[in-house]
């Protein structure tokens, strides 16, 4: 039974962190249509935040797994 719930949990930690990197990069790209002149900013800040977020992403798996 828990190998189940730890999958669905590694799941549910997945797609957040997918729903989380796509509004990231939907409000760069946004941000870099207003201004294109701040974009290697709003680039590096993303790219930070993305990394961040999957880092995140990483380690909720990692404890869904170990929960086993």
């Amino acid at each position: 039974m828990t190998d189940s719930i730890s999958t669905i949990g590694v799941g549910i930690v997945t797609v957040g962190a997918a729903y989380g990197i796509g509004r990231l990069a939907a409000a760069a790209m946004e941000a870099i249509a207003r201004q294109p002149e701040a974009a290697p900013k709003i680039q590096v800040s993303m790219l930070i935040a993305a990394a961040l977020i999957e880092g995140v992403a990483l380690f909720g798996a990692v404890v869904c797994l170990l929960a086993k």
